[in-house]
């Protein structure tokens, strides 16, 4: 059934007078009359009873006016949310991110964008980078500030971070400037869970150096490696982040993460979404 006889069917049962309702929606009552027979055919059912000049709903008509007026508002919201979704000021954006983006540049982010752009909303995502690039590429999130790059994702790198090695207070290597991976071997290493991505840079600069780490804990956040590190459980490649009571952390030699935006190439994406992607991309030129 279309929707243009589902809305004549409740103009009818609305007013109950062929003449009267085909004058009022604009049409012939004739093509009325047809269009409810068509209706009453597809469905099986008489919809209206007559009674003298006056048409009233049957017992059928009756079911088929609430279920009708239901499918009238779906369709009037579906509207409704496709016309917000194209207006770039006022669509909503689903934005997947690390968690160790959430306490600066994320916040920063949305803070600026929203000053220009107030009735924009976001939905926002948290987790390992396996967990955010899958949620682009399912269509879950929009775009995603991650690290590393995502395989088969469009990506613009944002800003690159020194990693550290976190070190109890008092450790050996808490006053050095700078170290390597492999001036901490035969230490315990508290990492991040296999899926996450400074596990993977992690794995691969313990590769280059040639260090089989020997790994005491793993965690999910680095707020919690750095809580396992004060309490002398061992030491974490950790990314910059708030300083905690009982840990050093120093320069690891040549150890960097780039953190950038992801998104899938070849998608559409609403007016929002595209004007947020641009605009975190001059962000990252400035």
């Amino acid at each position: 059934m279309d929707l243009q006889t589902v809305r004549w069917f409740l103009a009818l049962a609305e007013d109950g007078h062929v003449t009267q309702t085909a004058a009022e929606l604009r049409i012939s009552q004739p093509g009325l009359s047809r269009a409810v027979a068509r209706l009453e055919r597809e469905l099986g059912v008489r919809l209206f009873d007559r009674e003298g000049r006056t048409l009233r709903l049957s017992a059928y008509g009756a079911i088929f006016r609430r279920h009708a007026e239901r499918l009238v508002a779906e369709e009037r919201a579906a509207r409704h949310a496709l016309a917000q979704a194209a207006d770039p000021e006022r669509g909503e954006v689903g934005l997947a991110f690390l968690h160790t983006q959430g306490t600066a540049l994320v916040p920063e982010l949305l803070r600026d964008y929203r000053r220009e752009h107030p009735r924009v909303t976001f939905r926002l995502s948290q987790g390992s980078s396996e967990h955010i690039a899958a949620a682009v590429t399912e269509g879950r999130a929009d775009l995603a500030i991650t690290s590393p790059r995502p395989a088969d994702l469009a990506w613009h790198p944002l800003t690159t971070e020194r990693l550290r090695l976190a070190v109890p207070a008092g450790h050996r290597l808490a006053r050095r400037s700078r170290v390597r991976p492999s001036d901490a071997a035969g230490e315990p290493f508290i990492l991040m869970r296999a899926g996450y991505g400074l596990r993977s840079i992690t794995d691969a600069l313990f590769r280059e150096e040639g260090v089989r780490p020997d790994i005491a804990f793993e965690g999910e956040e680095a707020a919690t490696l750095r809580g396992l590190v004060a309490a002398g459980l061992g030491v974490a490649i950790v990314p910059p982040g708030e300083p905690v009571p009982g840990v050093a952390e120093v320069v690891l030699a040549g150890a960097r993460r780039t953190i950038g935006l992801a998104w899938v190439d070849g998608r559409t994406r609403p007016p929002v979404v595209e004007d947020f992607r641009r605009f975190v991309i001059s962000r990252a030129a400035t």
